[in-house]
């Protein structure tokens, strides 16, 4: 009989969604829909103290933004204590699981004491044999108790889909508890539960929580239901090989978004995080991840997170954008550092037909218009979207486009006089050069304002000097005020001839 594949992801509400959660989420789906099954979302959110509704929304939209959809509406276990109860009352029943009421104090004592011994800690049974009477005589009292699961003294053994054969002493775990009461019931237990409610045939999770697997088997096997078969995926580590953290560059999936780079790039990045598809090919979108992921193909030793990697992958996406697209992904962080704001538009739409004088004009009306809030100058997308072409090559982060191209919204430059200077140059060569560009410049006619003639009109001038550079590089940095940046020609087109001069001008006056 041929097996519905039914996969989930579980997070707990308690933190934003990381690159670790991120990533076991994409490994879950790809599989499901690779092999035409469900891929499953379950918030496990009965830790009530830790648990934010903040927490769950954040997770939900940081999936939805990387194109992880799940099948059915995610399950709450917080809306499951019924199903948790019926179970928890089923095993204390079967003398399988039993009320325990020692304290706090007394386990940490036990626990610090089988440490000085060198025995592996494990709690002692003290309470496994209490009387159905001691038991219900405690409970009367109020006594405050937890339920341990009897854990008999055998080995657990099972076929792991990545690492093969694993088994467990189940004796050096001891009796655990599965609940605080039987309204609260505690992580191993729930997931028990629910995997097997849920029709969950495979779980694939982090190496990290392998040490849970046993446990989790021990529950099914008392509660005589079926076994899903397991997957551990290979932790995360940075470059240096030591668990990852921030100080790697790994942050959350929603500081990535902030940041400026594209759920695709991300999604490339993660699937290669302890996966590869055994060819030299390392660019993948998520319809070919579909088509090619599998659990045989995912490696058993750490995985390494690299931030150039990350980098060069969201550049090379950013590459594969639009303009138009480019401009639209840009437009939020130019807004956020407050170059400009939008005072008209709306959907560009169709112009419909372009000899309707009255239509084209609506047309017009409706683009969007912004402001440049320091200069008040009003400018389009068209302005905005030739300030994306230049700088789409340079790209590796869209919150880049900001330290970019911030002295296109600016009134005037503020820059030390050494910036213009090339080589040995002196104030008074420098002076010169700017002369030059200013007389050239000035005899360009606004409508002969382009890249390609300007470059023209002035490119001859600069072979004529000892380097150059002498030239251009004054003129590029008197126009940006920074060491790096586009090609003067391209952005000189872009100011345009007022700007262009007001800038060289301002240039000179530094010299002084």
């Amino acid at each position: 009989m041929t097996i519905k594949i039914r996969t989930r992801f579980a997070p707990a509400p308690t933190g934003v969604l990381h690159i670790g959660g991120a990533r076991t989420a994409l490994f879950n789906y790809l599989f499901a829909k690779k092999n035409k099954g469900s891929f499953i979302l379950r918030i496990e959110d009965t830790d009530v103290e830790k648990s934010k509704p903040e927490f769950e929304k954040e997770i939900l939209e940081s999936l939805k933004w990387l194109g992880i959809e799940w099948d059915e509406r995610p399950y709450l276990q917080s809306e499951r204590l019924d199903i948790y109860k019926k179970y928890l009352e089923r095993l204390i029943s079967e003398n399988k699981a039993y009320h325990c009421f020692c304290s706090e104090d007394a386990l940490e004592a036990q626990r610090q004491y089988s440490m000085s011994i060198g025995q592996p800690s494990r709690y002692s049974g003290k309470c496994r044999n209490l009387t159905e009477k001691e038991v219900e005589k405690y409970l009367a009292e109020g006594k405050k108790s937890v339920i341990r699961f009897k854990v008999a003294a055998k080995k657990v053994v099972f076929q792991d889909l990545i690492r093969g054969k694993i088994e467990f002493d189940a004796s050096l775990i001891g009796d655990f508890v599965i609940a605080k009461s039987l309204f609260y019931p505690l992580y191993n237990f729930a997931v028990a539960i629910d995997d097997y409610e849920m029709k969950i045939s495979h779980v694939i999770r982090g190496e990290d929580l392998l040490p849970n697997t046993p446990k989790q088997i021990l529950i099914q096997q008392a509660l005589k239901i079926p076994q899903p078969k397991y997957a551990h995926l290979p932790l995360i580590l940075g470059p240096d090989k030591t668990k990852l953290s921030k100080r790697h560059g790994a942050v959350a999936v929603s500081e990535y978004k902030k940041e400026g780079y594209l759920p695709e790039a991300l999604v490339n990045f993660m699937a290669f995080l302890g996966w590869n598809p055994g060819t030299e090919r390392e660019i993948y979108a998520m319809p070919s991840l579909l088509k090619d992921f599998s659990l045989e193909r995912v490696q058993k030793g750490g995985a390494i997170f690299n931030i150039k990697r990350l980098d060069f992958l969201n550049g090379f996406y950013i590459r594969q954008k639009s303009i138009q697209r480019l401009t639209e992904n840009c437009l939020p962080y130019l807004i956020e550092a407050g170059f400009i704001e939008k005072v008209q538009g709306g959907n560009p739409g169709n112009p419909g037909n372009p000899g309707n004088p009255e239509k084209l004009k609506l047309f017009e009306e409706e683009k969007p218009k912004y402001k440049i809030k320091e200069t008040g100058e009003i400018i389009d997308l068209d302005y905005l979207e030739k300030i994306a072409a230049i700088y789409q090559e340079r790209l590796k982060k869209l919150s880049e486009i900001v330290d970019f191209t911030d002295f296109f919204f600016k009134e005037e430059l503020k820059y030390q006089k050494g910036l213009l200077k090339w080589g040995e140059m002196s104030d008074k060569e420098i002076r010169n050069s700017l002369d030059k560009l200013e007389k050239i410049l000035s005899k360009i006619k606004i409508e002969d304002w382009t890249k390609e003639n300007l470059e023209k009109q002035i490119m001859p001038q600069a072979e004529r000097e000892r380097d150059r550079g002498e030239l251009l590089w004054p003129f590029r940095a008197a126009l940006t005020g920074k060491e790096a940046s586009a090609g003067p020609f391209e952005i000189a087109e872009i100011l345009g001839k007022e700007k262009t001069l007001k800038r060289i001008k301002e240039a000179k006056n530094l010299l002084k």
